[in-house]
């Protein structure tokens, strides 16, 4: 491991150990010149490849025939942030700290910097840390109408970091939190990048577009219904470790009490509603398409389900609107009945009312008619009696 460049006076010493600290001793003739080898061992855990939201384990080790010094360590991320590590153990041979919790985009090159100020030393030490995850946030809402379409995408930076082992993933989904879990696809990306998935049965209609990232998980919902809402949880795994991210779906639906034309005179009611739960900054909204703030009704704080009554024909939109922003809108034509549909309410009522006062006046006719039957009958029968009882018989002789 060592070698001697006599035309240079150099001792040159190639994998460093902690043993191979100490004083070296140059002779040159009767002159002698002592050189001491203060020696520093960074150990990063997992050989330095994560996934995110794992906590990295740093052990700085020293070895010097003087004193050891008690240094200082900071830290440098891959965009040169200064980080405050956490000291677990410190004894001035073996200093162990821990970091935050990694996020996919902290890959890249870290800077170890080691300082002491008796004997004076200022000591840089790089490493490489590669952080496997996704580029997508651990937990996004998205938001769709039903009938729409949405696609819904995890893009893991395996190619970004360039990492060269395979891992495995899945793609499950589960409408509530306490309800089962549906597999949807799984996932293995090789070590050379190519990325291969299996649909797997479910009751969820989807399809994997064919068009996308090698480093990109997909799921197309054609036709969106209302029971699709949910979560959509990606996760992979890497020698047994485990890494996900979450996409909370949240759909919205309108509908009406009456179905069809409104009348003149007549209401209905709209209805919007939202899969939910809504975060507390977001809330609904109806508005009458060119109305007035009249026209307007905003749901109260975590209501997923608002309900406005129209009078009216128009058009109305439900929005979604959270921190002042329009996540999504539906809307809803109240349409009005034609006029001669007006007429041929308003004629039927009236005939209706005609018939009603006709037949009213039929009855009376026909019930005084058929008590004056019954009386004449009932004068005859008494007549019929009378000349009954005061007949007489007459005999011949």
């Amino acid at each position: 491991r060592s070698d001697i460049k006599k035309q240079y006076k150099q001792l040159w010493v190639s994998n460093l150990k902690l043993s191979d600290a100490g004083i070296y001793t140059c002779e040159y003739g009767s002159r002698k010149v002592h050189t001491s080898l203060h020696i520093f061992k960074l150990t990063i855990s997992l050989d330095g490849h994560f996934l995110q939201n794992e906590v990295p384990e740093l052990i700085l080790m020293q070895n010097s025939s003087s004193p050891l010094p008690d240094v200082s360590i900071t830290l440098f991320d891959s965009n040169n942030n200064r980080i405050t590590p956490e000291l677990q153990n410190k004894s001035r041979q073996k200093y162990i700290v821990n970091l935050k919790k990694l996020e996919a985009m902290d890959s890249g090159t870290w800077v170890c910097q080691v300082h002491s100020d008796s004997p004076l030393i200022n000591q840089n030490i790089s490493f490489v840390m590669k952080v496997l995850g996704f580029q997508n946030p651990d937990l996004e809402r998205k938001y769709a109408t039903v009938d729409s379409t949405i696609i819904l995408s995890w893009r893991l930076n395996s190619q970004k970091i360039k990492w060269k082992e395979g891992f495995t993933g899945q793609l499950n989904w589960k409408q509530e939190e306490n309800a089962n879990t549906h597999e949807l696809l799984d996932f293995n990306i090789t070590a050379q990048g190519q990325l291969h998935e299996t649909k797997k049965s479910s009751n969820l209609l989807f399809e994997i577009p064919e068009r996308k990232s090698e480093s990109t998980i997909e799921v197309k919902l054609s036709k969106v219904h209302f029971n699709h809402s949910g979560q959509y949880k990606c996760h992979l795994e890497y020698q047994g470790r485990r890494a996900q991210s979450k996409i909370e779906l949240v759909v919205m639906k309108v509908s009406a009490n009456l179905a069809g034309p409104l009348s003149r005179g007549d209401n209905t009611t709209l209805t919007c509603q939202v899969s939910g739960p809504l975060p507390p900054n977001a809330y609904l909204s109806w508005e009458r398409v060119n109305g007035t703030k009249m026209d307007i009704k905003n749901s109260k704080q975590h209501e997923v389900k608002l309900e406005v009554n129209v009078h009216a024909a128009g058009l109305w939109s439900c929005h979604l609107i959270e921190d002042s922003d329009r996540k999504i809108s539906l809307q809803y034509h109240v349409e009005e009945a034609p006029v001669w549909i007006n007429y041929v309410i308003t004629g039927a009522s009236a005939g209706g009312s005609l018939l009603a006062f006709a037949l009213g006046c039929l009855c009376i006719i026909s019930g005084r008619s058929w008590q004056q039957r019954r009386q004449r009958a009932k004068r005859m029968a008494q007549a019929r009696q009378y000349l009954l009882e005061n007949k007489t018989c007459q005999c011949k002789q």
